[in-house]
Formats: structure tokens, sequence, C-alpha cells
């Protein structure tokens, strides 16, 4: 019980701490054009990709402020100036050119000297950015994981004595995933599939959770990161299809003739929104999280603009509802990977179902 208690106040304590470094770099960098605290600019900011990762900024009088920031590589193309390549640092945050390039909002731009946005020049940007980054270290702690359990089954453990250690955690997921997502849908081709819906969980699952960590990215809310999984699965789904599928498509047996062309159009727009509301579902979800996790937070300094007494007064609220939310979002992580992997199931299902009679008026 002793335990139980000091786990839960640990858990509650860190969330503290990511609210307040989440809200420090907001007091700090939320500033409109007079000033004034612009809550919708932050927030775009702190869900928007980047160029570094950056987790807190420290204003000093004399105007050298302080940057706790992680500069990535830029890596330029240009048909009129050729590649390029440096760290994000070079831009000093935007405030300096560099090369004949300029860091505006999130974008590299390229300009003249007298430091105007040069229409002339095309520039492709192939530079790691923070969400790219990010993807791939969840990529890296997804193998890992993954490797040492299995040579932990190979050499016996977990077969012929009890899980231990990261197998106690991981091995009741994975039986889930097979038991209570693959196989009710898949059945006898569950083993074909399993692969890919455990690699599509647990990826979703890891970009998630690093997702709520302060100063990272929230990769999970990019509509390209989502819209690439979605295509997958949309392949995965059409190369396991059969002819059974696409006959209910385009000439759905068992109703009359006239219905079958209004149907038609219906059926065939179904097999593509399917992935696109994989796609809208996940990158919603998890945007609408950060967003309010963020929308808490901002309270705080646009009650302090009113009065600091009501900005001092509203802090606890305002600390409370974040770290309730953040709470959720935890929670949510879970069960937006659990859903994009389940849907993915259905839909594959729905593609190598096994059609052992037609519709008729007898069933």
């Amino acid at each position: 019980m002793a335990f139980k208690r000091f786990k839960s106040l640990s858990v509650a304590v860190f969330s503290l701490f990511l609210v307040l470094l989440s809200g420090s770099a907001m007091a700090n960098e939320g500033e409109g054009a007079e000033g004034k605290f612009d809550p919708g600019k932050e927030m775009l900011d702190h869900i928007a990709d980047a160029h570094e990762f950056h987790f807190f900024t420290i204003k000093h009088e004399g105007g050298h402020d302080f940057h706790a920031t992680l500069p990535l590589p830029v890596l330029l193309y240009s048909p009129q100036r050729g590649f390029d390549f440096f760290m994000s640092s070079k831009f000093h945050h935007g405030t300096e050119v560099h090369n004949g390039y300029k860091l505006v909002e999130h974008d590299i731009v390229p300009v003249k000297e007298d430091g105007s946005v040069d229409e002339s020049v095309k520039v492709y940007d192939f530079s790691l950015t923070k969400n790219v980054v990010q993807m791939f270290l969840a990529l890296l702690v997804l193998v890992l994981i993954l490797t040492q359990m299995a040579k932990k089954y190979k050499s016996g453990q977990g077969l012929t004595s009890a899980p231990r250690g990261l197998q106690n955690a991981i091995e009741p997921v994975i039986l889930f995933i097979r038991d209570d997502v693959a196989k009710p849908n898949l059945h006898h081709k569950t083993e074909k599939f399993l692969p890919y819906l455990l690699t599509l969980f647990f990826f979703i699952l890891i970009n998630n959770l690093f997702g709520l960590l302060p100063g990272s990215a929230n990769v999970t809310g990019n509509i390209a990161f989502t819209a690439v999984l979605g295509f997958i699965s949309l392949v995965v789904i059409l190369f396991s299809s059969n002819a059974h599928f696409w006959g209910h498509i385009f000439w759905y047996p068992g109703v009359p003739v006239g219905v079958k062309f209004l149907m038609l159009p219906v059926e065939l727009m179904g097999v593509f929104t399917k992935p696109f509301a994989l796609i809208i579902r996940l990158f919603a979800n998890m945007t609408a999280g950060h967003i309010i996790i963020l929308s808490f937070v901002s309270l705080i300094f646009i009650f302090t603009e009113m009065t600091k007494t009501a900005g001092i007064a509203f802090t606890p609220v305002s600390i409370a509802f974040a770290v309730f939310i953040y709470m959720i979002e935890i929670l949510v992580a879970f069960i937006q990977a659990f859903i994009f992997t389940n849907l993915t199931a259905v839909f594959i299902s729905q593609a190598i179902g096994d059609h052992h009679f037609e519709e008729d008026p007898h069933h």
C-alpha cells in the first residue's frame, strides 16, 4: 500500500514538473508583437515541427536570452545554389541569416543580401526535423525492446521459466493483441498478420508516449505521419483482398440491379474512407490532447495579464486541470494505439473474409 501511494505521488509530482516546465517555456516565448501573450500562436508553435528541440528560454534584461535547445542538422538543396549542410544553431533562433537562408517561423526560406525573401530561388528541405529525429528514436527503442525480448525467449526465459523484468510488462500486451485483436478478426490468418499488427501498435504507442515529454515532438499529431501509417494499412488491406471482396464492391450480390449501381460508388469510396478515418482519428486525438493541456497552462498567463493576483490565484486550478488531462493523455496514448491496430485488423478481415455463402433471403 505504501509503495502504491509513493508511486502515485511520484507520478503526480512528475506530471506537475512537466506542466511547469512547459509553462516556463510558454511564459518566456509566447509574446505577440506588443509583448502580450498570444496563446493561439504559442499552441501552434508547440505542436508544429521544428529544426531544433526547444526546452525553455530565460530572458535577460540585456537582451542576451538563454535558449535551452538541441540543434538539428539542416540539409538543403536548391537548383540555383546547390547543396547546403549545417546545424540549425547557425540561424540563432531565426535572428540571423546563414548562407543566404533564414529561418522564418518553422520554415527555411532563401533571402537576398538585404534580408528580403528571394522568390527566384527554389529550395528543397531534406533536414532532420525534430519529428523525424524523434520518430527514429522511437523506432530504435522499439527494435531494442523487441530484439531483447526475442533473445530472452530464445534462451528459454519465459518458456521454461517465468518471464522477468520487461517481459512481465510487454508479454501481456503481445498476448492481448494476439488473442483479442488478431484472432477474433483474422482467425487462421493470425500468424501472417500478427507481426505487422504488433509493430503498428508498439510504434504508435512509443511515439504517443514520447510526445508527452516536455520539449519533445508531437509526432503522432502530425498529419503526414498518420497519413503514411494509413497508406501502409491501405496497401496491406488491398494486397490481402480477394475476388469475393471486390465482387461485393463492384456488384453487390443479393440486391436489385438498380440498387447495385447506387451502391457501387458508395462501396468503392468506402475502400479509401476506412484508412482515411484511421489517419484523421489518430491525428485529431493526439493533437487535441496537447492543445487542451496547453490551453489550461495558457490560462495562467492570460489571467496574469489582467492582474497578478488573478494569475497567482488561478495557477493551482490551472495546474490541477492540466495534470488531470495529462494523466488522461497517458491513457489516450494506449487507447489510440489499440484503436488504430484493432480497426486495421477489422479492415484486413473484411478484405480476406471467408465467403461461405452469398446473401440470400434464407440466411
